[in-house]
């Protein structure tokens, strides 16, 4: 396995959206002060000026407080969103992003339907999924649950499920947007210590996570405030770096 292998390059990603500068509280209203030339903008920036290069086998945490352009840069390094300005190259055609509770699913569908539709979606055969449906309903702790429709689960069978799709199509890189924040601590302790067994084989991931659990699993962390990068480096120093910002509210 080549280590250095450069997986996901990114250089000066900005991503820039046009915010109305007055509170619209409905279409018609924002149509009528189009129309009229009254809709004035502002400009807001979720990120400015972030480059960030992910190698084969790295695991990396993203770190910040809500709002500051974590889940942004996730779906920028996906190619989920293209930036306003930068570029990103992903070195690899396998890829699962897990970015949000129900993304890809048929919430109209009941769990088996949806572990064929989002094997389908990753390039599965049907004889592939049915090799990997043992696997997927033991992880999920979801054996009552599979004929029921995924109108009815809560947000934690959604994460597992989720999870638990993801972790059997054997992915080169592994991306979770703190989906792995709801449900159960016994079941979270199951996802990250799955999550440290495919670090141990190799496998790339980035997550998001607030927790201190990820000083377990990752060994490098980028901390992310006000859409720019505060820090890149060892987890140890960027994440007690980051609570001890947030204990003493220091600003940068």
């Amino acid at each position: 396995m080549d280590d250095n292998k450069v997986l996901i390059d990114a250089n000066n990603v900005t991503m820039r959206f046009k915010l109305p500068n007055q509170k619209i509280s409905n279409l018609k209203e924002m149509f009528v002060k189009f129309i009229k030339r009254k809709l004035k903008y502002r400009d807001f920036y979720a990120l400015k000026d972030v480059s960030v290069k992910i190698s084969k086998g790295e695991s990396l945490a993203i770190i910040g407080r809500n709002g500051s352009g974590k889940s942004t840069l996730l779906k920028i390094l996906t190619q989920i969103v293209k930036p306003t300005s930068g570029s990103v190259k992903v070195y690899s055609s396998n890829i699962v992003p897990l970015l949000q509770l129900g993304a890809g699913f048929d919430m109209n569908s009941t769990g088996y339907q949806n572990v064929y539709l989002n094997g389908a979606i990753l390039g599965f055969s049907k004889k592939e999924i049915d090799q990997k449906m043992e696997e997927i309903v033991n992880f999920a702790e979801l054996h009552d649950f599979m004929n029921v429709e995924l109108k009815n689960y809560s947000q934690g069978m959604l994460a597992r499920l989720g999870f638990a799709i993801a972790i059997s199509c054997n992915p080169e890189i592994l991306i979770i947007d703190e989906i792995l924040a709801v449900g159960d601590t016994a079941f979270q302790k199951k996802c990250y210590e799955k999550l440290k067994e495919l670090k141990d084989k190799g496998i790339t991931f980035i997550i998001v996570s607030h927790s201190e659990v990820v000083k377990e699993m990752c060994t490098r962390a980028i901390w992310i405030k006000d859409g720019q990068k505060v820090m890149d480096g060892d987890i140890n120093a960027v994440y007690d770096a980051y609570i001890d910002f947030l204990s003493t509210g220091n600003s940068l």
